[in-house]
């Protein structure tokens, strides 16, 4: 058996209903730091990005932009440890925090491929550390206009 926890937590404060702009929810995913259980974060962020009703490129877009900053959190992840993610959806706005425990390394490298694949996919990318033992990166995406085809 797995360890795998969802949690939502929902805040809509003078929203009306099917009224985007009112939303203010909290999502917390926890999985085991392992590769194989990225698609069920993959998953996640899709689903919450639709409630937003963000554009299928946007969509896509934050789907590889978590996939991608998780890949570079499990290369340094403590084994048998989780992997925690945290949605915040706010109104227009998408933030998802990934977090790993680690043993010395609490920031990850900005000048890889996969910091400039971060930075191209998503409005604002952060790496944050708490403590000396956890590193994180932090993605925010705006839903904005579709693209013209």
């Amino acid at each position: 058996m797995t360890d795998e926890t969802v949690t939502p937590t929902e805040e809509v404060s003078g929203a009306v209903p099917g009224d985007v702009a009112g939303i203010r929810d909290a999502v917390s995913v926890r999985l085991p730091a392992v590769s194989a259980y990225l698609s069920v974060l993959r998953t996640a962020t899709a689903g919450l990005a639709a409630r937003l009703d963000f554009t299928l490129d946007q969509i896509e877009d934050l789907r590889i932009a978590v996939d991608e900053a998780c890949a570079m959190l499990l290369r340094h992840a403590v084994p048998g440890t989780d992997l925690t993610a945290e949605f915040e959806l706010t109104g227009q706005e998408m933030s998802v925090r990934v977090e790993v425990a680690t043993v010395g390394v609490t920031v990850p490298k900005r000048d890889d491929f996969a910091w400039m694949v971060l930075t191209a996919l998503a409005d604002d990318v952060d790496a944050v550390s708490d403590s000396p033992d956890h590193m994180a990166i932090v993605l925010r995406k705006r839903r904005g206009a579709a693209r013209p085809a």
